[in-house]
């Protein structure tokens, strides 16, 4: 089993796409990459934690890390990195966290591929970072979209992702 993690704005609307793969054995919102040591929903909100809202992954085999990166850039607005639709904030900026080299190589060049397919006038400016400590979110945010749908479908829509991926992926996005 190997962990990714994806930061793409709001973590109730990252998680259920991820979920989709054949392979994928959970898809778990969570924070990473602040400073303050186990963090509450309330505290990353705000922004003075340094922290991303992600999901962290686990998969194996047949799901790659190629497949989930895909998922990524087909759920976000890759030029955006001042937040994701109607979520603004550093703790809501597009970030891929790698676990290791290979995952580092495999998301650069993923990203290189995203800029040259052309399908955005402005650049991408997804972040790769390091993988840090993960913190799994309150229990209230998991499988939210399972738990709440309709409230998940009218943020989901309210924020303009919908409108967005739809635009860009047609009905190839979640």
């Amino acid at each position: 089993m190997e962990l990714a993690s994806f930061g793409g704005g709001c973590f109730w609307c990252m998680e259920p796409p991820f979920l989709r793969i054949d392979g994928v054995i959970s898809s778990v919102p969570g924070y990473m990459g602040g400073e303050v040591p186990n963090p509450s929903y309330e505290q990353v909100c705000s922004g003075s934690t340094g922290h991303v809202e992600i999901v962290q992954v686990a998969f194996e085999p047949p799901c790659t890390y190629e497949d989930l990166l895909e998922v990524f850039w087909r759920n976000v607005d890759p030029t955006d990195d001042g937040g994701q639709f109607a979520d603004r904030g550093n703790q809501y900026r597009p970030v891929i966290f790698f676990h290791n080299d290979v995952q580092q190589q495999l998301a650069e060049k993923s990203r290189n591929r995203m800029a040259d397919r052309g399908l955005f006038k402005e650049p991408i400016r997804v972040a790769i970072e390091p993988a840090s400590a993960f913190y799994k979110a309150e229990e209230y945010h998991c499988n939210y979209a399972e738990k709440n749908p309709l409230h998940y479908q009218n943020y989901k829509v309210g924020s303009g992702r919908h409108a967005f991926l739809k635009q860009h992926w047609d009905d190839k996005s979640s």
